[in-house]
């Protein structure tokens, strides 16, 4: 493919409103332009990337036995309406009515639209288990789009459902799953690691992230060294401090103190001179509707996650500053747990397992500008259970082992879920087992972000010139730049015949022929980022010669001519 007939609009700037290094190279590579927030065009480079990472996830996914299928991506309300969640989804699902005025969404996940088509056509045990999947559009209305194509609201994804008789069948299909996403990104040349998750809004009971490593990922994962645990930090189970022993002579009275204008947990330990492990923050939450405080130590952060699964309610939201006078009297950062049940009867109150060592500690005063000094939770306060409830921070220990946790960094690219009965149960969708019986298919759900992959490949594989692809996902296998192309024969010559010579043998060979100046023609390359490239120039060619650099190494090497193809299909086929 000759460059001057391609189109690659390459920047030497990027917009100011690209927010991760994947995003700037994107737009400045000529992989993609923005359209609108959240939403981006694809041009022919970048196209070729996501049409490679497509092809490795359709190859895998077929090797494992399931069965692709295409379905719409827009949806009927009614079916989000058995599901529950046509309110529960938000904001997120992009809702609209059509000229008869009836209801549907834009596809952000595809659960109730398989669920339904299974549903229609699968009645016998005898016909279970398999597995569908399909490559579509979705969109998701996200309130601040960000960092290019990885938090998209329109994106392109791979998901699939398995469905099942029996608990050892969906197991055995989610296995099968989690062995293919394996063998998926480590084709793609990926560094990656599969960690235990959250489930979110999708549900289920059980889940893994495939994490792509990456110093700039924008999710932290815990590892265990020991053991061998790994999660991300939302789902890390962290191992309960020692608890000491508290001796009543050392207890002081508690005291209110003035802290004018002081309601961050910097503010007050600042001003009341003690380190911020000695506050004592209260977060106000509704669970299902009904308030529900949670307790944490100044210096950790809550895992809503971990204490939504410890209330096991559908919806967990953070309290309007209204609910906060309601319920403690006062303002966010001056509210405190003491004295609050006696206040308001069936109230919940939680506590990080940290929290149960604080003596002599600070908390709101339920009071406008006030402290409560000398609280110590396991005398001055009501807790219904202390629980694991943090975010895995340095120097926590794993719940399994006891060994410290290490912390690297990641982008999720894949997910696999244990989905149970959730859609099926709710979708009365049902089969009939060996005695005749309806029971709910039990369901699995994995997915993968192609255009995320794309995004997830830049940021782990780049220097300070460009993109530097990993072999399967390049574009272009190699690139040969011919200098003087247009004006020395010999050039033109040895250029024509050995792309067409490489191209012949399959590989695919972006051709450089610009009449550039050898400076753009080299920067624009390191840019783009293919693997391999190979120079003829007037100089070269002179001594027989051509140029051959790996992208990721720094010096060139010269070869003859005569050997330059069978050379450059050895060093690309290793």
């Amino acid at each position: 493919m000759k460059l001057s007939n391609y189109y690659i609009p390459t920047l030497k700037e990027a917009p100011k409103d690209a927010d991760t290094l994947s995003a700037k190279l994107m737009i400045r590579a000529g992989l993609i332009r923005k359209l609108a927030s959240g939403l981006y065009e694809w041009l022919p480079l970048g196209l070729r990337v996501l049409k490679k990472v497509e092809n490795i996830v359709r190859e895998e996914m077929d090797r494992a036995g399931a069965c692709e299928v295409w379905l719409p991506v827009v949806q009927p309300k009614e079916l989000w309406e058995e599901s529950g969640r046509w309110k529960y989804y938000g904001k997120e699902l992009l809702r609209f009515a059509d000229r008869k005025e009836a209801d549907f969404c834009l596809a952000p996940t595809a659960e109730e639209v398989m669920t339904d088509l299974v549903r229609k056509d699968t009645s016998s045990y005898k016909q279970l288990p398999f597995c569908l999947y399909q490559f579509g559009t979705k969109f998701r209305d996200e309130i601040r789009p960000r960092f290019g194509v990885m938090r998209a609201r329109e994106f392109y994804m791979k998901d699939a459902y398995s469905f099942a008789a029996t608990d050892e069948d969906a197991s055995a299909w989610y296995q099968k799953m989690y062995d293919a996403y394996q063998r998926i990104f480590t084709r793609c040349g990926f560094e990656f690691k599969a960690v235990e998750a959250d489930t979110g809004s999708i549900g289920g009971n059980f889940s893994h992230e495939f994490m792509v490593l990456a110093d700039t990922g924008e999710d932290a994962i815990a590892n265990c060294p020991a053991c061998g645990y790994a999660a991300n930090t939302e789902k890390a189970e962290v191992l309960p401090p020692e608890a000491i022993t508290i001796n009543a002579s050392d207890l002081k009275p508690m005291m209110l103190k003035d802290t004018p204008g002081a309601y961050t947990v910097e503010d007050v330990a600042k001003m009341l001179q003690v380190s911020p492990e000695k506050l004592i923050k209260l977060l106000l939450f509704t669970a299902d509707g009904k308030p529900v405080v949670a307790l944490m130590r100044g210096d950790h952060e809550l895992n809503e996650f971990k204490l939504k699964a410890l209330l096991k309610c559908t919806e967990l939201e953070k309290a309007s500053e209204e609910l906060y006078m309601k319920v403690t009297g006062s303002s966010v950062g001056f509210a405190g747990p003491q004295g609050l049940k006696e206040k308001n009867p069936g109230l919940q109150i939680f506590a990080d397992y940290n929290v149960q060592n604080i003596m002599n500690g600070v908390c709101g005063g339920n009071e406008k500008d006030k402290h409560m000094i000398n609280v110590t939770p396991m005398r001055d306060i009501s807790v219904d259970r202390y629980a694991d409830l943090k975010i895995a921070s340095p120097g926590d220990k794993c719940a399994r082992c006891g060994k410290e946790f290490t912390f690297t960094r990641g982008i999720e690219a894949g997910h696999v879920f244990k989905l149970g009965t959730k859609y099926s149960q709710a979708m009365h969708a049902t089969f009939l087992d060996e005695k005749q019986m309806a029971k709910p298919f039990i369901m699995g759900c994995y997915g993968i972000g192609i255009s995320r992959v794309v995004a997830a490949a830049i940021e782990q594989s780049h220097d300070e010139s460009g993109i530097i692809w990993p072999a399967p996902l390049a574009p272009f296998d190699v690139a040969l730049v011919a200098i003087d192309y247009d004006t020395n024969s010999e050039v033109k010559k040895y250029a024509d015949e050995i792309c067409a010579t490489l191209e012949a043998k399959g590989l695919s060979v972006l051709l450089d022929d610009r009449d550039e100046r050898p400076g753009v023609k080299f920067k624009d390359m390191d840019l783009i980022g293919l693997p391999h490239r190979l120079v003829i120039s007037t100089r070269t060619v002179k001594d027989r010669q051509c140029e051959y650099k790996k992208r990721s190494e720094k010096e060139a090497i010269r070869w003859d001519l005569s050997e330059a193809v069978v050379k450059l299909l050895d060093v690309v086929r290793k």
